[in-house]
C-alpha cells in the first residue's frame, strides 16, 4: 500500500526540515516544530542557521553536499535553538529527489536513547535504595534511639562544654533518624492510582504551595498549552514530583532568587519502546525551567540516582524519588542543564478515551 508524501512527512519520528536553495526553511514536520518550540508557520522562510545553533561548521559541508548531490552525515554535535539548552544530536542531510537544490535535514537527538537507559537504571537504583532502607531502619534506628536516650540522661547532670557535647550527640542522632525516614519513602510509595488527570490543575497546586513557602523569593511563570488533553496519572504522586522539582529549582537559586517557568506542550512524535518490545506514546510534556547556575558537571549524569546531590546539606533523595514516581507511571524524566538554564522534562501518557468520559 502506498502512502501519500504528506503522511510520511508527518509521521517521521525525528525532527525534519526541508531547506531551499538558500538554506531557508521551506517545511517543518511536527517533530521539528516541537524541537524548535515554534510553529511551522513561524519558521518558514527563515535561514536555518538562524534557528539552529550547531557546534560544527556545516555551511560549507552542506553546500558541497548540495553541489555533489550526495548525503551528509554528522554525528555527536551539540544542537541548540535559542529556546532550549544544546543537546547532542546526529544530523543527516540529503538532496530531495526531483527538487534541485532542496535538501532534507533530519535531527536525531541522542537524548532519546539516553532516556531509555535512564528509565531502566532509575528502577534498578530505586530497588537498591528500598533494600538499603529496610536494612538501615532495622539495624540503625533502634541503636540510635538508645544513644539518644543515654545522652539525654547524661545531660541532666552536666553543664558547660560537657552539656554541649551531649546536645550535639542528641541533635546528630535525630538528624540521622530523619535521613533514614527519608530513605524509607522509597519503600513506602505505593503503586500509582491511575486516573484521568488535568495536569494543569496539579501544576497549579504545586505552584501555589511553592510561592507561599520555599519559592517565595522566586518568580514563577506559567506557559501552558490550554488544549492539552488529560494525562494518565496519580494526581497526588505527580504533585509530589512537581513540588520536588520546584524546590530543587528554588534551592539552586538561593537567596538571590530567580525565575521558574512551568511549560506544558504536546509532542506527538515522542514514543518509547520498552525492553519487552512494547511501545508506548508519551506525548504530554511538562518542563520546569530555571535560570539558576545549572547542575555541577560532575553529577549531571547521575542526578536521578539516590544520594547524589549538588548541595553540601542535600540528601540526594528528592530527585531520585521524583524519578521513581515518573518511572512507575511508565513516563520519562530527563534534564538538560547549562549555566542560566536548567530544564527538567517529564513525559507522560494520555488518559484512555473511556477514562476521560467516566
Amino acid at each position: 500500500m502506498s502512502l501519500p508524501d504528506d503522511a510520511i512527512w508527518t509521521s517521521l519520528p525525528v525532527p525534519a526540515l526541508l531547506l531551499d536553495e538558500s538554506d531557508r526553511i521551506a517545511r517543518a514536520n511536527p517533530a521539528a516544530e516541537s524541537f524548535l518550540m515554534s510553529s511551522s508557520r513561524a519558521v518558514l522562510g527563515q535561514p536555518v542557521w538562524d534557528r539552529l545553533a550547531v557546534d560544527a561548521p556545516l555551511e560549507q559541508a552542506l553546500e558541497r553536499a548540495r553541489r555533489d548531490g550526495a548525503p551528509l552525515f554528522v554525528n555527536d554535535v551539540d544542537v541548540g535553538t535559542g529556546d532550549r539548552a544544546p543537546m547532542q544530536c546526529n544530523l543527516q542531510i540529503a538532496p530531495l529527489a526531483g527538487q534541485a537544490g532542496h535538501m532534507v535535514l533530519l535531527i536525531s537527538p541522542r537524548e532519546l536513547a539516553g532516556r531509555v537507559t535512564q528509565s531502566q537504571s532509575v528502577k534498578s537504583a530505586a530497588r537498591s535504595a528500598i533494600g538499603m532502607a529496610e536494612l538501615l531502619a532495622h539495624e540503625i534506628k533502634n541503636p540510635l534511639a538508645g544513644i539518644t536516650g543515654a545522652a539525654q540522661l547524661l545531660s541532666m547532670n552536666l553543664a558547660g562544654e560537657d552539656l554541649e557535647l551531649t546536645d550535639l550527640i542528641v541533635s546528630e542522632s535525630r538528624r540521622i533518624v530523619a535521613l533514614l525516614e527519608q530513605v524509607e519513602q522509597f519503600g513506602n510509595v505505593t503503586s500509582p492510582k491511575l486516573q484521568a488527570v488535568n495536569i494543569h490543575d496539579v501544576l497549579d497546586r504545586a505552584r501555589r504551595s511553592a510561592v507561599v513557602g520555599f519559592a517565595a523569593n522566586m518568580t514563577v511563570i506559567e506557559e501552558y498549552d490550554p488544549s492539552l488533553p488529560l494525562a494518565l496519572g496519580d494526581p497526588d504522586q505527580l504533585l509530589q514530583v512537581f513540588l520536588n522539582l520546584l524546590k530543587n529549582a528554588a534551592e539552586a537559586a538561593g537567596d538571590a532568587g530567580g525565575t521558574i517557568r512551568l511549560r506544558s506542550y504536546y509532542e506527538q512524535s515522542l514514543r518509547v519502546h520498552r525492553g519487552d518490545g512494547a511501545g508506548r506514546s508519551l506525548p504530554l510534556q511538562v518542563e520546569v525551567v530555571d535560570d539558576g547556575p545549572g547542575l555541577p558537571e560532575e553529577i549531571a549524569a547521575q542526578v536521578f540516582e539516590p544520594f547524589v546531590s549538588g548541595r553540601d546539606n542535600g540528601t540526594g533523595l528528592g530527585l531520585a524519588l521524583a524519578a521513581k514516581i515518573v518511572s512507575d507511571h511508565d513516563g520519562w524524566i530527563s534534564v538538560t542543564s547549562a549555566p542560566g538554564r536548567t530544564v527538567f522534562r517529564i513525559s507522560l501518557p494520555l488518559a484512555p478515551k473511556d477514562m476521560e468520559e467516566s
